[in-house]
């Protein structure tokens, strides 16, 4: 398995930042990243169900990974919704691909966004997990702007092994995440 640059940067950089700054005992105690989840709720495919395909196709092409399509559990009348129709797509990454993601996103996506000023530091779930809300997918480099019929959203899910939000942070802003405090 071959290291990417940001997995290159964690081991020699961050782990020895975050060992001296939170006076750990042994290496292990380190946060690291265990996974990535990239969420896309596609509501319209209740009228049309070829907006699903699309948007699978394109979060495949974004994280390099296939998408699979997330169904309805129950029905729901008020959005005339039946248990079991499409209503979403999703991704996990791990591994390197999770890694070459990451450096992708904080380093090539963010700063893509129009009038971007930082991402929030507070989105924080209390475990030292990080969600990021996406409006615009056509941020991503393999997003062609000219073939894309509706501009999409999408949520980004950094799971770490950090115990407090305070270790999340550090952890995250050392790797590049460009928070705006």
């Amino acid at each position: 398995m071959e290291k990417t640059r940001l997995r290159e940067y964690y081991e020699t950089q961050c782990v020895p930042q975050l060992l001296k700054q939170f006076g750990y005992r042994n290496v292990n105690q380190v946060p690291k990243i265990s996974k990535v989840t990239l969420n896309m709720g596609v509501g319209e495919a209740i009228q049309n169900i070829k907006v699903m395909d699309v948007a699978a196709d394109e979060l495949t092409l974004i994280a390099g990974q296939k998408a699979i399509v997330n169904r309805a559990k129950r029905s729901i009348a008020a959005f005339k919704l039946r248990g079991g129709m499409p209503i979403g797509t999703s991704v996990t990454l791990r591994g390197s691909r999770m890694w070459y993601f990451l450096d992708k996103l904080m380093h090539i996506a963010l700063p893509r966004v129009r009038d971007f000023r930082g991402v929030s530091s507070k989105a924080f779930d209390g475990r030292g997990n990080y969600t990021l809300g996406i409006k615009e997918h056509i941020i991503f480099p393999e997003i062609d702007y000219d073939k894309i019929d509706k501009v999409k959203g999408m949520n980004i899910t950094v799971v770490t092994t950090a115990k407090t939000d305070e270790e999340g942070r550090a952890l995250l802003t050392i790797l590049g995440m460009p928070f705006r405090f």
